[in-house]
């Protein structure tokens, strides 16, 4: 049964601690446990070797996972990565969730911070792990020739044991971790010493995900689970526009409801504590139906649809004020110089998380404020508990956080501001009590935080002889890390990665490349969403590309491979896909799309089936092929399931999703007008891993860019029609077709 266990205070000596490879740590703790953390299955048991293994006389081994488990297998694959190195028996291994310890458990790939987001954590921790491994294995290689009498360069390793093949005696990791003694300083290991892939034993091998099994029988535990004693319920009726604050609170419309304890009034609306959830959901709505709000926000007045126009004007306007975000040889002088040019233009919609568990958390803080406890779901550990102390005005080690499973995450669950953790915390303090704080469907919705409007303006110049030789792409898109994430956005030189990021054309043979943003900021509150920036750069891209390949009668795929002569890797996974699909074969009534990135230097490819009704305007997709290469497939069943739903979240930003605007406010409000894929819509899906030797790369979001332009591309080859505004809905395809 799965438990999440109270977090203890984690004091680590100095002699406990010395900085490691890649800026992790080898613990080298004899004296005192070190921190007892959350665990799936069982306590943390035996003793600890490193802050990461723990080793019980019963040759039990526990590892340490210090990524965010939200579905995409990571609390399996970590751990993984340590337990080759180390040579562990599997079977034995026991994860355990690792406490918010920046210094042992941050994440190389962000500074540091314990963050999971942007498939980042098998490629950020891959490397730093297998040498973890390797350094305790070597640990217990050390004390075994130590206790046996004999050179340690005579021993090798088994799963769980050390062997002596001269003698015939062997040790088991159990008996050694009862006499060992731990180096102060971590043995060296040099990257040839690291296990050759050809040798590994659970690497590229498929296990079961450690926490299905508590998903299945109902034991894995989230936040929505969680109970603490004395604890009330709270809503909170938030500000409809970003930035604006209550200007008149009819507190007795909620205090007339049974059970509410208290209301608060908060920088971002008005808090309602209540003994039940139902009588705070209850006092909130009538609160939404009584509070006013002054006009503070930017949003105040912006509509989505204006905005569309607004952003494409200026996209295609040349005077329009842009800045480089990527430059490759000279294409503003080499356009000019074209034998010929060919422009286009495409438009995504905001589109929300619809991640399956809407935000909520639990909330206890200490009667004088000068501590607090907190259960909450989160991407980002680090983040959780600096919002907190930040809210408070306390020290971080002064929050004590129990990381619980994660609904969905999706980029939702990791703003630097933690909205749905503070309202727990603010009403909490209000209350004197522990504090469930809970958002309804509607909430989620309405006070979502968006990926970013935007218009995209392209330009391909050709020579003589109709190759491309330049390709310009200017973008016109509402601001996101500004918003979402000051610290990085600044860290970063004031550039919005989470809007720019893929507007280029990696991977392709185009030796004239230009990159510009055009930055907008209606007050819309925006974030990273699977896919981040991908999703709506990659479609103007692929949609861009495919509509080249058509005016010069090349047949899609061949003019992409044409392009990607000089990537073998991409080449490979495109003639995949399109073996898979049979992709020269007409289908009546039907039409084939292709499309393909390099993301984040991921290889990934697919070719989408669909038909289109055309007295609906209704697109079917029928059937999906995918190939990915993410190097060193740690995982290849769980990287084919992960591309599966990455396919599944693609096609409802491509066909149904989308979040309108008006007069600042959002107007959906839950899944009957914001319509996510529904299962008998989703097509059969035929994913193939292709394993390469390569240092790993990320797998959890990267087909999702791959539907949209798929799906266009698709639609134009049956009936000739181009999409260029995301989501298809049947309204778009009607009048395109006119």
């Amino acid at each position: 049964m799965t438990q999440h266990a109270t977090m203890e205070k984690h004091a680590l000596s100095r002699r406990q601690v010395m900085v490691g490879a890649a800026g992790l740590s080898f613990a080298v703790a004899l004296d005192g446990p070190i921190a007892r953390a959350a665990m799936l299955a069982a306590e943390r048991a035996g003793r600890a070797i490193s802050p990461w293994v723990s080793i019980a006389p019963d040759g039990t081994i526990s590892i340490m996972s210090a990524a965010t488990e939200m579905g995409q297998g990571s609390m399996t694959s970590l751990p993984l990565i340590i337990a080759e190195e180390l040579d562990a028996d599997w079977s034995r291994v026991r994860i355990v969730p690792a406490p918010p310890l920046d210094t042992i458990y941050g994440n190389p790939g962000f500074g540091g911070m314990m963050y999971t987001a942007g498939s980042n954590a098998v490629t950020s921790y891959y490397r730093p792990l297998r040498m973890m491994g390797a350094q305790v294995r070597r640990v217990l290689i050390d004390n075994a020739a130590k206790k046996l009498g004999v050179p340690a360069d005579e021993l090798t390793t088994e799963p769980s044991s050390v062997v002596h093949a001269k003698s015939g005696r062997k040790l088991s990791y159990g008996e050694i971790a009862a006499f060992a003694e731990v180096p102060a300083k971590a043995p060296e290991i040099k990257p040839e010493e690291l296990k050759k892939p050809a040798d590994f034993r659970l690497i590229g091998k498929d296990v079961t995900r450690v926490e299905l099994p508590t998903k299945v029988n109902g034991t894995a535990r989230y936040s929505i689970d969680v109970q603490v004693p004395g604890m009330l319920y709270g809503a909170v009726v938030r500000a409809p526009v970003e930035g604006s604050t209550p200007e008149k609170i009819d507190e007795a419309s909620a205090k007339a409801t049974a059970g509410v304890i208290k209301v608060v009034k908060l920088p971002h609306g008005v808090g309602v504590i209540a003994e039940t959830p139902w009588a705070a959901f209850a006092a909130r709505q009538a609160l939404a139906r009584t509070t006013t709000w002054n006009k503070s926000g930017q949003a105040w007045g912006f509509n989505s649809d204006k905005g569309i126009e607004t952003f494409a004007a200026a996209a295609r306007d040349p005077n329009s004020k842009a800045t480089d975000w990527f430059k490759l040889g000279d294409a503003r002088a080499e356009m000019p110089k074209a034998a010929s040019t060919f422009d286009a233009e495409y438009v995504c919609d905001y589109a929300y998380h619809a991640q399956m568990e809407p935000l909520n958390a639990v909330a206890s803080v200490s009667p004088s404020g000068d501590s607090a406890e907190i259960w909450c779901g989160t991407q980002s550990q680090t983040m959780a508990q600096e919002a907190t102390a930040n809210a408070l005005g306390i020290a971080r080690e002064k929050v004590k956080l129990h990381d619980t499973l994660l609904g969905g995450g999706f980029g939702r669950r990791g703003p630097r501001d933690m909205d749905f953790l503070i309202d727990a915390v603010l009403l909490s303090k209000g209350a004197g009590k522990p504090v469930k704080m809970m958002w309804t469907r509607e909430d989620d919705v309405r006070n979502g935080r968006f990926r970013p409007l935007s218009a995209h303006h392209l330009r391909a110049g050709f020579d003589a002889s109709g190759k491309l030789i330049a390709y310009q792409h200017r973008l016109a898109g509402d601001r996101v890390t500004p918003f979402i994430d000051p610290v990085r956005y600044a860290k970063a030189g004031k550039k919005d990665f989470i809007l720019m990021l893929g507007a280029d054309l990696k991977g392709y043979d185009v030796p004239h490349q230009l990159v510009e943003q055009i930055y907008e900021d209606t007050g819309v509150r925006t974030a990273p969403l699977r896919g981040i920036s991908f999703t709506a750069n990659k479609f103007a891209a692929e949609v861009f590309l495919d509509e080249i390949a058509l005016k010069q009668g090349i047949d899609p795929v061949k003019f992409r491979l044409d392009l990607l002569h000089k990537t073998p890797r991409a080449v490979k996974v495109v003639e995949r896909v399109a073996e898979m699909a049979n992709w020269g074969r007409k289908r009546e009534g039907r039409g084939l799309g292709f499309a393909y990135l390099d993301y984040s230097g991921s290889q990934v490819a697919g070719i989408f089936e669909v038909s289109v009704d055309r007295a609906s305007g209704q697109i079917k997709v029928h059937e999906v092929w995918c190939t990915i290469d993410c190097g060193t497939a740690v995982q290849p069943d769980n990287i084919a399931a992960q591309t599966e739903g990455s396919t599944v979240y693609g096609l409802g930003l491509a066909l149904t999703e989308r979040i309108s605007i008006k007069d600042g406010e959002v107007e959906q409000s839950n899944f009957y007008d914001y319509q996510v894929p529904r299962m008998n819509e989703i097509p059969p899906m035929h994913v193939e891993v292709i394993s390469t030797d390569n240092h790993p790369t990320g797998a959890g979001q990267m087909s999702t860019p791959l539907v949209a332009p798929g799906i266009s591309n698709a639609v134009a080859q049956l009936i000739g029609v181009r999409l260029r505004h995301s989501p298809f809905t049947p309204e778009r395809v009607k009048k395109a077709l006119g």
